[in-house]
């Protein structure tokens, strides 16, 4: 086989691919057959990181906001009667804001409601509602920001289900699909696991309870799936919690009182210190830390992000992705947790757009 880069030792060249972009991830890697090989290792994107070059990218399932003095993407149909969300990419880091390419065969949009997760280079993205029937799907599709790529999973077994949990490990590749509720609306207490490298889904035990709109995250070495309610309870969250061992293939005994009372689920993020935080207490104004069985309050939410928000571990950053009120363009805070102080990313007025759901990738 050919020198990475020529006149150069093999090792040197690795050290000038893993510091490419991840932007310009899908131009490297095709350049020659080469890179794209080396660019395909396993050990690639370990190297990226050991070499403290990889960010974090944020993507977000974001309803477009139309600019007159920009042309219309025409692999995308838009609608004046209802939102076209699409896939938004940004390094808050850079500043750098811009648009995956839409998923081929889906002209109307993304799917809306759909579970959107990230496991190294990957996207994934998991069942949602049909934008042109409204019809629950079980499509899995999965983007490569590698290749620049949409390719298509197996389909998501089992009954169409909404509103589910959905999160990614990292550690094996995997991504786990809880509770949620069928098309008669009935909440399910059943879970599913997907390896992205196997392109294969794997059936759980069932969960304790039935678990509608519940919240899972990956901490620890193992899924938590928090809160939910039953068919019974439509709306009032339960403020107890589950987890998945995978070392026993079971369900541990449910944790009772684990969330805030008046709380949803919807903000619990796995910390970059290896901890969980909400934004809990009346319109969620408080950044807490989960501490034994306890939430312990860290920092009050600026007011201009407290309506409509999403929360993310960003690098080593709390992220927190919201407005003032309902229907007013989102804005963007990053809680340092070092000094607990706020800071304000610049988020451009094309990518205000109401925010479904979203995931965090080192790449």
């Amino acid at each position: 086989m050919d020198s990475i880069i020529p006149g150069l030792i093999d090792d040197l060249g690795r050290e000038c691919l893993i510091r490419v972009p991840f932007n310009e991830l899908p131009t490297a890697a095709s350049v020659c057959r080469n890179w794209k090989y080396e660019m395909e290792l396993p050990d690639f994107f370990r190297q990226r990181k050991m070499a403290g070059v990889t960010r974090p990218v944020l993507v977000l399932a974001q309803a477009q906001v139309e600019d007159p003095n920009e042309k219309l993407d025409p692999g995308v149909k838009q609608h004046p009667s209802k939102p076209t969300y699409r896939l938004t990419v940004a390094d808050p880091g850079s500043g750098t804001w811009v648009h995956l390419p839409p998923i081929p065969g889906l002209p109307e949009g993304l799917p809306m409601f759909s579970g959107l997760v990230g496991s190294g280079s990957d996207l994934v993205i998991v069942g949602g509602w049909d934008p042109v029937t409204w019809k629950a799907s079980n499509a899995v599709y999965i983007y490569s920001f590698l290749t620049g790529k949409w390719q298509k999973g197996e389909d998501m077994p089992g009954v169409r289900r909404s509103f589910f949990g959905c999160s990614a490990s990292d550690d094996d590749r995997t991504v786990l699909v809880a509770g949620g509720h069928d098309e008669d609306k009935n909440a399910l207490n059943s879970a599913l696991l997907y390896s992205i490298d196997e392109n294969r889904w794997v059936p759980l035990p069932d969960m304790n309870r039935p678990r509608d709109e519940c919240k899972v995250i990956f901490h620890g070495g193992k899924f938590h799936v928090i809160s939910g309610y039953p068919t019974d309870m439509q709306g009032c969250f339960e403020r107890n919690a589950e987890v998945f061992d995978s070392s026993t293939w079971q369900w541990c005994p449910v944790i009772e009182e684990f969330f805030e009372t008046g709380s949803t689920p919807g903000s619990c993020i796995a910390g970059p210190d290896g901890r969980i935080y909400a934004c809990i207490g009346r319109r969620s104004a408080d950044v807490a830390v989960y501490l034994g069985d306890k939430w312990q309050v860290v920092a009050e939410v600026p007011g201009e992000v407290r309506s409509s928000q999403w929360v993310a571990t960003c690098g080593d950053k709390v992220l927190v992705i919201g407005c003032l009120k309902f229907g007013e363009p989102l804005q963007g805070y990053l809680l340092d947790l070092k000094n607990l102080k706020w800071s304000k990313i610049d988020m451009p007025n094309k990518f205000s757009g109401p925010v479904q759901c979203g995931c965090v990738l080192e790449i």
